[in-house]
Parts: C-alpha cells; sequence; structure tokens
C-alpha cells in the first residue's frame, strides 16, 4: 500500500516521503479502515519535528485522525461492519491508504455528515468540546481565546454558543476578523491594532473574563492574563509560537490568578466510556443537524505530504489541510 513515511525527525518538507508498506492485517479487536481523508494537525506536525508529548519509533507513518471505511474486522469485532463509514482519532499511521484502528475507537457516522466534517470530528472538537466543560463556565460568562481564527478558536466559538457562553476572540489580522464575524463569532479584536484592549472592554461591556485559554505562548499569554479578571484562570493550550510563557507575577498576584495546562489526549485518558460516549454524541448530533461543519481548504494526495504541510502552515489559512489516497 502507499502511506506517509518519515526516516528521522525534522522539518517536514524535508523529512516527508512517500514509499509502499505492507497492508496491515488486524489483530485481536482491531479493524482495518480504508482512507477517505485524514487532516493535517499541529499535534501531527510536532510529533514528525520530535517534539510532541508522543515520539514514534522510526521509520513511521504519520497522521492521527481520519475517515474511512471499514476495510477488514479483526477476530472478535463485534457490532461493526464492513463498508461501514467511521471516524476514528487517536490513532497512529493514518496517512496510508490501509491503517488499524481499535474497535472501540471508530465512531460510526450517518450518511448527514460529510466527509469534510467527518474527517476531524473528533480530535479538535473533541478536545474543545472537553476544555469548555473543564472552563467550567455558565451561561453569561466570557471567555477569550488568542489565535482565535485556527480550528479550536472556531471550534470554541460554535460549542460556547450552544451554551450562552460569550467568547472573545483575538486575532492578528484584519481579514481573521472579518473571517470570524462572517462565521458568527459574537467578538472579535485584532490585536495588532493600537488600543486593542480598549476596544475588548467596550465588546465584552466591561464584564469580567473569566478564563482565557493560550494557544501561543510567548508574551501573548501576558496579554491574556492582563484581559483576565479577579480569580481567572489562563489555561495553556499551545504553544504556536514557540516560546515559553511570559508572564508578569504583578496581575498573577493581585488577581490570584490561576495558570495550568491542558492537553486532550491525557484528558481523554482521564475520562470514562460513558462520559466519552455523551461528549462524542454531542459532536455528532451537532455535525448531523449541521450545528457544526468543519471545512477543507486544500486536500493533496498521500505523495505530495510534504507539500500539504507546508500548506498547512502557511499564513492565512482559513481551514484544514487534508491528505486523500
Amino acid at each position: 500500500m502507499r502511506a506517509v513515511v518519515i526516516e528521522a525527525f525534522g522539518e517536514p518538507k524535508e523529512v516527508l516521503t512517500a514509499g509502499e508498506r505492507p497492508t496491515p492485517e488486524p489483530g485481536e479487536g482491531q479493524v482495518r479502515i480504508a482512507l477517505i481523508l485524514a487532516p493535517i494537525h499541529n499535534h501531527d506536525l510536532a510529533t514528525i519535528r520530535g517534539v510532541y508529548g508522543y515520539k514514534p519509533v522510526l521509520p513511521a507513518i504519520p497522521g492521527t485522525e481520519a475517515v474511512g471505511r471499514i476495510d477488514a474486522l479483526g477476530p472478535g469485532v463485534t457490532g461493526l461492519e464492513l463498508g461501514q463509514r467511521v471516524s476514528v482519532s487517536g490513532i497512529h499511521e493514518a496517512w496510508a491508504e490501509y491503517f488499524l484502528a481499535k474497535a472501540g475507537q471508530v465512531v460510526p457516522l450517518p450518511d448527514s455528515v460529510p466527509d469534510l466534517t467527518a474527517a476531524q470530528l473528533l480530535a479538535m472538537p473533541l478536545s474543545a468540546l472537553m476544555l469548555l466543560e473543564d472552563l467550567n463556565v455558565a451561561a453569561g460568562d466570557w471567555i477569550t481565546i488568542n489565535a482565535a481564527n485556527g480550528a479550536v478558536g472556531r471550534l470554541l466559538n460554535t460549542l460556547a454558543s450552544q451554551r450562552g457562553v460569550h467568547v472573545l476572540s483575538l486575532v492578528r489580522r484584519a481579514d481573521a476578523v472579518e473571517t470570524l464575524r462572517e462565521l458568527g463569532a459574537e467578538a472579535v479584536v485584532d490585536t495588532g491594532t493600537e488600543g486593542w484592549q480598549q476596544r475588548a472592554a467596550e465588546l465584552t461591556g466591561g464584564a469580567p473574563i473569566v478564563r482565557a485559554i493560550d494557544q501561543v505562548g510567548g508574551s501573548a499569554a501576558n496579554d491574556l492574563l492582563a484581559l483576565l479578571g479577579p480569580g481567572g484562570e489562563l489555561i495553556s493550550f499551545g504553544a504556536l509560537a514557540g516560546k515559553p510563557l511570559i508572564v508578569d507575577p504583578g496581575p498573577m498576584i493581585f488577581k490570584q490568578a490561576v495558570i495550568k495546562g491542558f492537553w486532550g489526549s491525557k484528558r481523554a485518558e482521564q475520562t470514562s466510556r460513558e462520559e466519552m460516549r455523551r461528549l462524542i454524541t454531542e459532536l455528532v448530533t451537532m455535525a448531523a443537524t449541521g450545528a457544526l461543519r468543519l471545512e477543507v481548504e486544500a486536500t493533496y494526495p498521500l505523495e505530495s505530504a510534504a507539500e500539504a504541510a507546508v500548506a498547512s502552515e502557511t499564513p492565512g489559512r482559513s481551514a484544514k489541510i487534508a491528505l486523500q489516497p
């Protein structure tokens, strides 16, 4: 089968190659899935660079989320059928014509969920939904997030609005402001403009911001800390800037603010099967009814994975880049 392969960790454009690999055979409790579409996530690229919390044994096939059709059933698998279209996340080696997953990991999908949404229904949406639940906020509360034009920011806006939670979205480009507004975001501010803090206060009506989600790191974290109300929480969700958090101890001390991290993979490990089923059902229902729609900006064949990785990190992208067989 055709697959994307890395022989060494490094820059994706330099180490991603296409090659032939043996078609995997499902073991006990596993299914083999024929790939339809697989998104490229930031954590996929971090894994390829060797800087993520998980390091595969090399040579390795990247890819952690996809939509596909069940191609083979391993021993002991019940309740699933050949040809069934499923979403799956938290796996490895998805950037290939065929890949394996535990039967308990796959989520069968109704026809009303399009492939573009199905391919990215679990990783980022589930992380965003778990994050929203962990924020412990109520209808009417204000939260804020930077890099809000990315997948998590757009998702958080959608999910929060379903629960009556207000979101102040911070971006760095004027066109991103317009894009988010067109998508229905309630309050969007370009932090590259002078006096953006005053604009933020006007949009929130002076209401306290109780939670702030940082996806950037560096000095951006301090900007969020400055926005937080007394007793607020700053959650580190990502590090797009590739720099350590920079925070002023004054606001942290006098606001009695809390700073903590969030990692969706670890959160999922600590979540009961019943709770996970509830969260996934909520996402599938939203996708089936059209309340949750996830777009793909461009698709690339497996052989062009290096080019796709570059496109995924090119500024100005408005949706995910994905791979197809």
